[in-house]
């Protein structure tokens, strides 16, 4: 980042170095004379929660605003899901069934990049949690076409690291799970969703029902592989339920591979964000 600003007083790594740069004495080396915001013990104070999530909003916000992107496509889907060379390497032979889904990931992220590519880099982009699976097949298409791609990685307690493909000034570590989502959907302008787990469904439902309840403008929702989400989840039992409406089926549209899912983007109708929820009186 950069300080552009003008004005006539010092910026703050000017006053940070001085801070830094004093005569040692006992008061110079108590924890209370640091400047509060290069005071780490005091930014991770409870009562500071609400100034790490204004800072985790703005970092990624104020990092994507000075590389230009205006669009992103976002990518979900499982980490456990391997590239198909490594199929045999997994722990269920579903998992091995799925696996073809990887290279389908990694074939519509290229194409999709190569869309960004034409923009300028500005639109388009590729958008992937940046682990391991489908996230991974995500930013390593984006490198297949010679482009770039974001990775919204989070601190596990296990230890990880972003995959290799995501690009290195666009790769963004979160502490807050509830604002990494808002960034995966403040510039989304396509949502794909592969198989996956417990996280996967998490994004899945979370976006569907920002869409669903009017909160976000309807984008194409595109879920791969039909026999898979219908054997885990029985929308039509929702429907005839009427826990959800008939209508909100059309939310999203099932897809099988990086082509028919680029149909479906291209194809797609801009419309604006519900006023009512449909079967519901209030």
């Amino acid at each position: 980042m950069s300080d552009d600003r003008k004005s006539r007083f010092p910026d703050a790594r000017a006053d940070r170095y001085r801070a830094e740069h004093v005569p040692v004495t006992p008061q110079t080396q108590s924890p209370v004379y640091q400047l509060a915001f290069a005071d780490e013990g005091f930014l991770c104070r409870e009562e500071l929660r609400p100034v790490r999530l204004q800072l985790e909003l703005l970092k990624p916000q104020l990092m994507l605003d000075e590389k230009g992107v205006e669009s992103t496509v976002v990518m979900f889907g499982g980490a456990r899901i391997p590239a198909p060379r490594d199929k045999g390497k997994a722990r269920t032979q579903t998992l091995a069934d799925l696996s073809h889904f990887y290279d389908e990931a990694r074939t519509f992220a290229q194409k999709m990049t190569e869309k960004s590519k034409a923009s300028g880099g500005r639109r388009h982009v590729v958008v992937t949690g940046g682990g391991p699976g489908v996230m991974e097949a995500g930013n390593r298409g984006a490198v297949d076409a010679g482009g770039e791609s974001i990775g919204l990685n989070i601190v596990l307690p296990h230890e990880q690291a972003p995959n290799e493909y995501v690009t290195p000034e666009l790769c963004f570590n979160f502490h807050y799970f509830a604002i990494r989502k808002m960034h995966f959907l403040m510039r989304a302008e396509a949502i794909c969703v592969f198989p996956g787990g417990f996280g996967t469904l998490d994004e899945l439902f979370e976006a569907l029902t920002l869409i669903q309840t009017g909160r976000m403008e309807p984008v194409p929702f595109l879920l791969f592989g039909r026999s898979f989400w219908e054997k885990i989840i029985n929308w039509e039992a929702l429907a005839d339920a009427g826990t959800i409406s008939d209508q909100d089926l059309d939310l999203f549209k099932f897809v099988e591979s990086a082509d028919e899912a680029i149909a479906a983007i291209e194809a797609w109708n801009p419309v604006p964000a519900r006023q009512n929820l449909p079967g519901r009186d209030r």
